[in-house]
């Protein structure tokens, strides 16, 4: 009687469906993007040259961006000189980072393609890999480098309150900075770790 139930209770576990658990799905309704990898919201960023969070390594470690100071401009007491500078550097990173992202978000696209269209073969993705690498390495070059070039123009004194005012001279958690995606900047900053 106890190796029917036993078999019994086996056979109705293992007839029972398995149902689908979301933590397997985390990629489910990005098959409907236009370029698998970026979102429409990542396209129009690089589009428009925004920094798509490529400079943190300058911006969190004392070396000022184009744009924010440009933002902080009263706030930082930039001289008239200091602030056609630095609008020529934003000027000129604007311009080079529209093109870049263009590059890169065509480099995604073939590489995007490529597979949709089927009979890749290892070389030919080595092809697209490294394009696309070098596109994403020669956009983020672009926004880097701007920081160096903006640190240039301004003095110890602007650095160190650029650095208050941008909430990174305390505890990065307790203010989010005027203009920064809350949940962007939480994860980026390790807050709810």
């Amino acid at each position: 009687m106890r190796r029917h139930i036993v078999i019994g209770f086996a056979a109705s576990v293992l007839s029972t469906p398995v149902l689908a658990d979301d933590s397997h799905t985390p990629y489910a309704g990005l098959d409907s993007r236009d370029i698998a990898t970026l979102s429409e919201s990542d396209i129009a960023d690089l589009e428009a040259g925004r920094g798509w969070g490529f400079a943190l390594a300058a911006e969190l470690n004392g070396h000022p961006g184009p744009a924010h100071v440009l933002e902080l401009a009263e706030d930082l007491g930039l001289s008239s000189k200091q602030r056609a500078r630095v609008e020529d550097i934003f000027g000129a990173m604007q311009a080079e980072a529209i093109a870049a992202g263009a590059v890169f978000i065509a480099s995604e696209r073939a590489l995007d393609t490529a597979f949709s269209n089927g009979g890749l073969d290892a070389a030919e993705l080595e092809v697209l890999v490294n394009a696309a690498g070098q596109a994403r390495s020669n956009l983020r070059f672009v926004h880097l480098s701007r920081h160096l070039e903006t640190l240039e123009v301004l003095s110890a004194a602007q650095v160190a309150q650029y650095n208050d005012l941008r909430g990174y001279t305390n505890d990065p958690c307790a203010k989010i900075p005027e203009g920064h995606n809350a949940e962007m900047w939480r994860r980026h900053n390790g807050c709810d770790s």
